[in-house]
């Protein structure tokens, strides 16, 4: 049936079509010919178009899945055909294209915006689209020890550790031959050591990375760092007494027990939960506001400081707002000089500006896998890095502990606490982890970090299936 329904809307957009095989979740034509016109004609609506707040995205087909693509700074969100120059979001909103005098794309509708092409000549790469180009297809991966450079992570043999490398190469492989597709890196330091080392598309090793909500666990690393060096007296201060200047709307006696541990567990009370569609703090209501730290702070009460664990992105951006206020510096400055120099992380970026001007960027941290590695390490060896301890025992301690439930996950301070299970063994970690499939795993009992970055966005990440087959049931071997 489904079949049937994608035939009439590629009729819809003008593609010939005959007969179709199946390749995983994605159908295409048996007939490379008609395969290749099919492509041909999405190309069509390439190019670098408008987008609003005076940003702009690019829209490009894909020759591998024969897919257009809405690109967002280098996020990929699919367009679903639905009518001649017509497509549909993921949110299911309507893009509408329309032309000029001599029938060339012009430009697109989206709500109630007219937004016009600025360059139809755009070039994409080929490697934006496949794992790994390579001009022999019979080739098989085979393991490779990452290689040592000067940025503070030493590198081993995975033959050292007791993971299994045959895994690995298979794991690795499966993503070459896309039945993984849209991981853009997996990481493995085991036992100190930078055991396992690859990228995919088009990334590598010195290439910025988004955390998306992974950034979260960096606010919470900054707010203990900002406790430890005294700019906030404690975990336990009243989070409107910062914010004198606002006149806070909805306010109560419950509203102004909202501790920074409230915030930091994802307790504050505010009616904020993204897993409530009727949530008065959704959080695109508050991308689109211009103080979205105001935003959260006028929201009504939904429970009381301390009670439910409800996910709100607010919670960390209003933290951030803290750190900044107590300390004089900019959230990035702050991070820069306390945080990323210690670990020897020069190359970032970090934009938090929370307003309109961040509804696609989100306030979000860009760093390599190997920093993000870094970050992990640190967690796992409590807070000490090279004999430097860059955060308090205790406040790692405290960050990994249980304080709330949040969507049925154990939650610490912006860290999930969760477990996977692989060959009928259950394996603990404390993980950062953001849309797409970004994760920063930390494995206590096994002595090692993971880092998985990829481009999933909105949809299922294939990070946690990759850990569960491939690297974990290596320790539960006799």
């Amino acid at each position: 049936m489904k079949s049937i329904i994608l035939t009439v809307l590629l009729l819809l957009l003008g593609l010939t079509i005959q007969t179709f095989a199946q390749e995983g979740n994605i159908i295409l034509p048996k007939n490379s010919q008609k395969l290749t016109l099919m492509y041909a004609q999405l190309k069509e609506y390439e190019g670098l178009f408008e987008y609003i707040n005076n940003s702009n995205l690019k829209i490009a087909a894909s020759p591998k899945d024969t897919i257009l693509y809405a690109i967002i700074n280098e996020s990929k969100y699919p367009l679903t055909p639905f009518d001649k120059d017509v497509f549909m979001t993921m949110s299911k909103d309507k893009v509408i294209f329309f032309r000029n005098s001599k029938n060339k794309i012009a430009g697109y509708y989206t709500g109630h915006d007219t937004l016009k092409i600025l360059d139809g000549n755009i070039k994409f790469p080929k490697q934006m689209w496949y794992p790994r180009l390579s001009k022999n297809l019979n080739e098989k991966y085979s393991y490779k020890q990452p290689k040592q450079i000067n940025d503070g992570l030493n590198t081993s043999s995975i033959e050292k550790t007791v993971l299994d490398k045959n895994l690995l190469n298979e794991m690795t492989q499966k993503i070459i031959d896309g039945k993984y597709p849209n991981v853009h890196s997996i990481l493995i330091v085991k036992d100190g050591n930078l055991v396992f080392e690859e990228y995919f598309y088009e990334h590598n090793k010195n290439k910025l990375h988004e955390l998306r909500s992974a950034t979260k666990s960096f606010v919470s690393a900054l707010t203990g760092i900002a406790i430890d060096k005294g700019f906030i007296k404690s975990k336990n201060e009243k989070v409107l007494s910062y914010f004198q200047e606002y006149p806070i709307e909805n306010n109560s006696e419950n509203k102004q027990k909202i501790t920074i541990e409230n915030l930091l567990t994802n307790q504050s009370g505010l009616d904020c939960d993204v897993s409530n569609p009727h949530s008065v703090g959704n959080e695109t209501t508050m991308n689109n506001t211009d103080d979205w730290v105001k935003f959260t702070l006028n929201l009504p009460m939904s429970d009381s400081a301390g009670g439910k664990g409800m996910y709100c992105s607010g919670n960390p951006i209003t933290l951030g707002r803290i750190i900044e206020k107590t300390t004089k510096q900019t959230l990035p400055e702050f991070a820069k000089n306390n945080l990323f120099n210690p670990l020897g992380i020069k190359n970032f970026v970090w934009n938090f500006k929370p307003d309109q001007s961040s509804v696609e960027t989100f306030c979000q941290v860009y760093l390599t896998s190997r920093d993000m590695a870094k970050f992990g390490l640190l967690y796992l060896n409590k807070g000490n890095w090279n004999n430097q301890q860059i955060i308090s025992k205790e406040w790692v301690a405290q960050s990994l502990k249980k304080h709330s439930i949040v969507q049925g996950v154990n939650y610490g301070y912006l860290w999930w606490n969760k477990y996977l299970e692989a060959d009928g063994v259950k394996y603990y970690s404390f993980g950062a982890q953001g849309n797409g499939g970004q994760k920063i795993y930390i494995w206590q009992e096994q002595n090692m970090v993971t880092v998985i970055t990829g481009g999933n966005y909105n949809s299922q990440s294939p990070s946690d299936e990759l850990i569960k087959k491939y690297i974990l049931p290596a320790f539960s071997k006799k």
